[in-house]
């Protein structure tokens, strides 16, 4: 499976894990026309991206309670007016930067997990995590990670939005780890349901760890882990 690392733009600070297109603060039509109040023009909607963007930046390098809609209007260059014109209130920013972060980062994995079906792809998908990490100087945890731990307990609608991008990420690696049994990589026997949420809490706990500890090690100790405990499940007989 080919790395979609260079063709990715990272930032340290802002902890963006995907593409420029996404990382500007935009996200699909769908989402758009669930969120805004009217139909923008295209200048609207340069704005309301540049707005979404600038907030995710902050809020995932401060904090969301320590960013403020003032805060947002200076590092977007829009009015108050202007920031209301597109958001209702504070709460409706949070749920746009977490659908602008959970649609960036599942769509990198999305395009990382695609040709999941053998241990060679599962261990070029483990090297990104790992060169991410990193690249980014190990100081930052998973967006959708971060905002879940700050949101979960104080924003539903946030935390309902944070868990279905963690079944989806979740869903990404059930797929994965399916094609894999089913060419013969793993058992007949094995569960692809257990098995994809055991990586997904290896990458997170990993990650978390990594942040916490300005290094990368715990992230890479933990895929590892979780990938040796995979080749145990190999059929009897099979090489490596």
């Amino acid at each position: 499976m080919p790395s979609n690392i260079a063709g990715q733009e990272w930032s340290v600070n802002s902890i963006i894990w995907y593409s420029g297109e996404v990382g500007n603060g935009r996200v699909s039509a769908a989402r758009q026309r669930g969120t805004n109040r009217h139909r923008l023009t295209a200048k609207g909607r340069a704005t309301r991206e540049r707005i979404v963007a600038a907030a995710s930046r902050l809020m995932l390098d401060r904090g969301v309670g320590r960013t403020t809609i003032a805060d947002v209007q200076a590092a977007a260059n829009v009015s108050a007016s202007q920031l209301y014109h597109y958001f209702a209130d504070k709460d409706a920013l949070v749920y746009a930067v977490v659908t602008l972060q959970a649609d960036g980062v599942l769509a990198a994995q999305a395009r990382s997990l695609a040709g999941l079906d053998s241990f060679a792809a599962l261990e070029a998908w483990r090297d990104e995590l790992v060169e991410l990490q990193r690249r980014r100087g190990s100081g930052a945890g998973c967006p959708i990670g971060t905002l879940a731990g700050e949101l979960s307990e104080t924003d539903e609608r946030a935390r309902s939005e944070l868990a279905e991008s963690f079944a989806r990420w979740e869903e990404l690696l059930r797929r994965g780890i399916t094609a894999m049994r089913d060419r013969g990589e793993l058992r007949a026997d094995v569960d692809p349901d257990q098995l994809a949420l055991a990586l997904l809490v290896a990458v997170q706990g990993g990650l978390l760890l990594s942040q916490t500890r300005r290094d990368s090690a715990p992230l890479t100790v933990a895929v590892d882990m979780a990938i040796a405990h995979l080749r145990t499940l190999r059929p009897a007989g099979s090489a490596g």
